[in-house]
């Protein structure tokens, strides 16, 4: 399974379905970041995401404008294009939060 930067992987839980957004892949670690809670990070392998139910949502990454504060430590990364910019293909703007793609469960 390849994974890269910027993608989006989602997993359904008890209560909701939380998508997280990969920070950086390096040779054996995937580093993960909880959309709905930046400050919540993990680490894992691709093995172990696969494993764990974890899907791939969306290969277009989210930025969030609405809680984007200006931070007085050095950003990170800043996005490479514009966030407003609407992707047909994805069917969303990258400023949109992803539709979930949850399984047909019942057909």
């Amino acid at each position: 399974m390849d994974i890269y930067t910027g993608e989006i992987y989602g997993k359904q839980t008890a209560s909701k379905f939380v998508m997280y957004n990969v920070l950086k892949v390096s040779k054996a670690i995937v580093t993960l970041q909880n959309i709905d809670n930046p400050l919540s990070l993990f680490e894992t392998t691709a093995q172990k995401l696969a494993a764990s139910g974890y899907i791939r949502i969306s290969q277009t990454p989210y930025v969030d404008l609405v809680s984007a504060t200006p931070k007085r430590r050095k950003a990170a990364r800043k996005p490479t294009r514009c966030p407003h910019t609407f992707d047909f293909l994805e069917d969303r703007s990258d400023s949109q939060r992803p539709a979930p793609i949850l399984p047909d469960l019942f057909n």
